[in-house]
């Protein structure tokens, strides 16, 4: 049952990436390419990110809409970091209360992290041509926001951790599966930040920015 969960999720972050790069194709600057070449892509760059195989199961599928472009690559990671946020608190929501404090704590913080995400995936529509001083502002606001994302997600397995350590070290299964999915985020966000990361623009880069 999770597995095609997971690629609705995935699927529908593709989506919403087709449909902003058919909204902005007459200003995009990336050519379109092969869907061969689109998933070379993706998977070189998945190689510099910490989770490497998580980034090329969730975004190989997006390939279409990332062509060769850095950004969008980006943008799609960004979508599919706020996906499993909001995955992540609507779980949480109908998950046992027994980790009590500690299970409001992380709805909350999978609800800022979805949020930080998503607004950094809507700054990436307004970022304008690398090397322009806008450029660098919202990219310097998707690093800031993501980052905060990560630490959401960090301030959450923080706090099962203290809960699990003051009942005796024993997690209850609704605490294990929560734990599971705030990882799952966390990873997605770590790769959306590498990823944009790499948009710091340089000579060589700037054409298929």
């Amino acid at each position: 049952m999770r597995l095609p969960r997971r690629r609705h999720l995935i699927l529908l972050a593709c989506l919403v990436v087709l449909l902003v790069v058919a909204a902005s194709a007459s200003t995009d600057s990336a050519a379109a390419v092969s869907p061969g070449v689109a998933v070379d892509f993706v998977r070189r760059s998945c190689r510099s990110t910490e989770y490497p195989r998580v980034c090329e199961s969730t975004l190989v599928p997006c390939a279409a809409g990332v062509g060769r472009s850095p950004r969008r690559l980006a943008r799609a990671a960004l979508a599919v970091g706020a996906d499993r946020a909001r995955n992540c608190s609507a779980y949480i929501h109908g998950a046992d209360s027994g980790s009590g404090g500690a299970m409001k704590d992380c709805a909350e913080l999978a609800r800022d992290a979805e949020d930080r995400l998503r607004q950094s995936a809507a700054e990436m529509e307004r970022m304008g041509r690398a090397g322009t001083p806008r450029f660098a502002w919202s990219l310097s606001n998707v690093q800031t926001w993501a980052s905060a994302a990560l630490t959401d997600t960090s301030t959450c397995l923080d706090s099962l951790a203290q809960h699990q350590a003051r009942g005796g070290g024993k997690d209850s299964d609704d605490a294990v599966r929560v734990k599971r999915r705030v990882v799952a985020v966390a990873q997605a966000t770590s790769n959306a930040l590498a990823l944009v990361n790499r948009l710091q623009p340089s000579p060589h880069r700037q054409r298929l920015l």
